[in-house]
């Protein structure tokens, strides 16, 4: 009897430990949340702080997907700067949506319309997304006439589905047919100009290269919906204005080549 009693006590008091720790878990991650708000909140200050006037100076926050942040807005943004020496650009790569309205950026390009009525967005237009190979690779490996070919080629694709990816269901393109996989879109645009295989770019990106081919055009061929936004609070702000209408301006030139 005392023996089971001590049994229950020992239950009871684990129990209450797992709750105790659960509740301290849960307090540290809203502490911490609320710490990374008062960060983005204090840097959306520092940036509104640092323009004076109607001059163009100070600090504006750009986010962008790795491709089109590292092979498109570079020289956007250079030949802006040379127009207005004293605006600093902050340039953010991520595949993520960056939350405008939490301050993680003052303006973001989106490969989606964005849906916030607090937001101020300008399309610029599909960017194509299709499949390609290096000129060398194909005539080695052969051209895939149909999506079940990619069963015997190199195939370089994503690591980790998400719901956008599960969204797309191209037979034919999945996880489990990938000889290269990587979640970094830098590293499979890398693999494609190297030789190494077949996979998804720009083709916009693919043009500028005259040893990149497309391949299955009719069977593959993804259109992102590409979007300039900017919270509407910042319409007035010198320095994000000329960065949102560059951004626009330079898009368009990309998208239309």
């Amino acid at each position: 009897v005392h023996a089971a009693e001590r049994q229950r006590c020992r239950s009871a008091e684990a129990v209450a430990d797992r709750v105790v720790e659960e509740q301290q878990r849960d307090a540290g991650l809203e502490q911490g949340a609320q710490v990374r708000d008062q960060e983005r909140t204090a840097a959306a200050l520092e940036r509104a702080a640092s323009s004076h006037g109607d001059e163009v100076r100070g600090v504006v926050r750009v986010s962008a997907s790795e491709v089109v942040g590292v092979e498109v807005l570079p020289p956007i943004i250079s030949q802006l700067r040379q127009q207005h020496p004293h605006l600093k650009v902050e340039l953010v790569l991520t595949n993520r949506l960056s939350d405008l309205l939490q301050l993680e950026a003052d303006i973001a390009v989106r490969m989606l319309r964005p849906r916030q009525e607090q937001l101020l967005a300008q399309r610029v237009g599909l960017i194509e997304v299709g499949l390609h190979a290096r000129d060398d690779y194909l005539q080695q490996h052969g051209v895939p006439v149909h999506m079940h070919d990619l069963a015997h080629h190199s195939v370089i694709g994503f690591d980790q589905e998400n719901a956008f990816i599960r969204s797309l269901a191209i037979q034919g393109f999945e996880r489990s047919a990938f000889a290269l996989s990587s979640d970094s879109d830098l590293a499979q645009l890398a693999l494609i100009r190297a030789g190494a295989g077949i996979g998804g770019c720009q083709v916009q990106l693919a043009k500028r290269d005259p040893r990149l081919q497309r391949v299955l055009p009719d069977a593959f061929a993804l259109r992102m919906d590409t979007w300039v936004t900017m919270h509407e609070d910042l319409r007035n702000s010198p320095r994000c204005r000329v960065m949102f209408d560059a951004l626009v301006q330079g898009l368009q030139r990309y998208v239309q080549a």
